[in-house]
């Protein structure tokens, strides 16, 4: 079982030294998936909690989990 993983790592390190273009492609897909949730994450995913004590934090944490969604109301209406 070890030489299979042997064989599979060889496979891929052989495959990416013989690389031409490829190399390229990868870094530019690295640099897209960086840039793609760094600018996500800086700009649309800001921390709703930031700035709020631990208090204030877990206060607002059980209210969040205490009161359910209007999809989850609409389900509890059909089910009655």
């Amino acid at each position: 079982m070890g030489d299979f993983f042997k064989k599979a790592a060889a496979l891929y390190v052989d495959g990416f030294r013989e690389m031409t273009w490829g190399r390229v492609l990868w870094v530019l897909i690295a640099l897209k998936l960086i840039i793609l949730f760094g600018v996500l994450r800086l700009f649309f995913f800001k921390p709703d909690m930031a700035g709020m004590t631990q208090e204030q934090k877990s206060e607002t944490v059980a209210e969040r989990l205490a009161t359910p969604t209007p999809a989850q109301k609409e389900q509890i209406t059909i089910l009655e």
